[in-house]
C-alpha cells in the first residue's frame, strides 16, 4: 500500500501504538481520503506531534450507546496518514488523512498526552487489495447510487465515475454516504472489499425503501 511518501507492506510498517481521533459519523477507509477540520487544541497537538513522527493517527467512532458515554470507542477503526495540512491563520489546520489499514483495538495506552493512543492490530489484509478489484459487482453498486441520486434529485460526474475502478468506486461512496454512525461502522467492518460493496448496495436499498431520515438508525 502506497500512501503519500511513504509505502506500508508489511505489519513492522505499521505503528504498534497510535494517537487516536475520535468522531462520530466519520469513515477512513484504506485508499481512501478523508478532509478534517482540526481545531480543538489536544487535536490540534495530535497532529503537531503526528508530524513530528510518522503521521500516522487512527480514526474510530465512539462506541454506541452506554460504553460510548462511558468514553469507549468501536472495536474497529483505521489508520491514516496524514498527506496534507494547511494552516487557517485562525488556529486551525486543515488536513487530508489517506487511509492505510483498519485496525482492531487492543487497549488504551496511558499517557501525558491530552488526547488518547491505543495499542492496536493492523489488518495486514488491507495492505493487498489488488485481487478484490474483479470480486466487485459493479453493475450493481452503480444502480443502486444512480437510483439514491435520482431519489434526492441530485447528479453526479458520471464520466469520472465511469473511470474509476471498482475499488476506487467502492471506498469513494462508502466513504462520501450519508448514512448513519451505525451503517458507517458496518462498512468499515466488512470483511473484504466484495462484502464492503453488498453492504453498501443493502443498505443503499433499505435507505430508498424506509426513507432517507430512518438512515442513522437502521442497524442500531
Amino acid at each position: 500500500m502506497q500512501v503519500g511518501n511513504a509505502r506500508y507492506l508489511k505489519q513492522e510498517d505499521i505503528p504498534g501504538v497510535i494517537p487516536v481521533f475520535p468522531l462520530t459519523g466519520a469513515l477512513l477507509l484504506p485508499g481512501g481520503q478523508l478532509p478534517l477540520n482540526i481545531f480543538e487544541p489536544r487535536y490540534l497537538m495530535m497532529f503537531d506531534d503526528a508530524l513530528a513522527t510518522n503521521r500516522v493517527i487512527g480514526m474510530v467512532q465512539p462506541a454506541f450507546g452506554d460504553r460510548g458515554a462511558d468514553g469507549g470507542v468501536c472495536e474497529v477503526g483505521c489508520a491514516g496518514r496524514i498527506t496534507s495540512i494547511a494552516e487557517t491563520g485562525d488556529g486551525r489546520y486543515i488536513v487530508t488523512l489517506s487511509g492505510i489499514c483498519r485496525f482492531r483495538v487492543i487497549r488504551e495506552v496511558t499517557t501525558t498526552k491530552p488526547y488518547r493512543s491505543f495499542e492496536i492490530a493492523p489488518f495486514l489484509s488491507d495492505l493487498q487489495t489488488a485481487a478484490e478489484e474483479d470480486t466487485i459487482d459493479r453493475n450493481a453498486l452503480l444502480a443502486a447510487f444512480r437510483a439514491y441520486l435520482e431519489s434526492n434529485k441530485l447528479e453526479a460526474d458520471w464520466e469520472s465515475v465511469e473511470r474509476a475502478s471498482n475499488i476506487t468506486l467502492v471506498t469513494s461512496l462508502s466513504m462520501m454516504s450519508p448514512f448513519g454512525p451505525a451503517e458507517k461502522q458496518a462498512l468499515l467492518e466488512a470483511p473484504d472489499m466484495k462484502t464492503r460493496a453488498e453492504t453498501l448496495v443493502a443498505i443503499t436499498e433499505i435507505v430508498l425503501a424506509k426513507g432517507f431520515g430512518d438512515s442513522d438508525t437502521m442497524l442500531q
